[in-house]
C-alpha cells in the first residue's frame, strides 16, 4: 500500500477512523524541503507497512484540510493514534530521523 492521498472528503475516515496509527505528511509542490523528503518518506511507508498508515496532503489542492489541522508552515508532519493527534513536527525541525523517531513512538 502506497501513501494515501487525503482530501477533506476522506480525512476523517482515513485518519481519525484508522485502526492503525497514522502519519500525515502536509506538503506542497513548491516546497523544496517537502520534495526532498518525499522519496524517503515513501521508503519509510514501505518499512512500516501494516504497522503505521502513511498519508499525505498536498496543501495546494487541499487548503481546507491544512486549515482544519492548524498547519501554518511546510513541511509539517502530524502523528495520530486512536483518532487523536499525539505529536507534530514542522519547518526546520523536520528531519528523517525526527520523523522516524515519532513513527516508532506510535507503535
Amino acid at each position: 500500500m502506497a501513501m494515501v492521498e487525503l482530501t477533506k472528503d476522506n480525512f476523517d475516515a482515513e485518519v481519525k477512523g484508522s485502526s492503525l496509527p497514522v502519519l500525515v505528511d502536509f506538503w506542497g509542490p513548491k516546497c523544496g524541503p517537502c520534495m526532498a523528503l518525499l522519496p524517503n518518506v515513501h521508503k519509510m511507508a514501505e518499512e512500516f507497512e501494516g504497522k503505521v498508515k502513511f498519508c499525505s496532503v498536498d496543501v495546494s489542492q487541499n487548503r481546507r484540510v491544512a486549515i482544519n489541522c492548524r498547519v501554518m508552515g511546510l513541511p509539517t508532519f502530524l502523528f495520530w493514534k486512536n483518532g487523536e493527534e499525539v505529536a507534530r513536527i514542522s519547518g526546520a525541525e523536520v528531519t528523517l530521523e525526527k520523523i522516524k523517531e515519532n513513527v516508532e513512538k506510535l507503535l
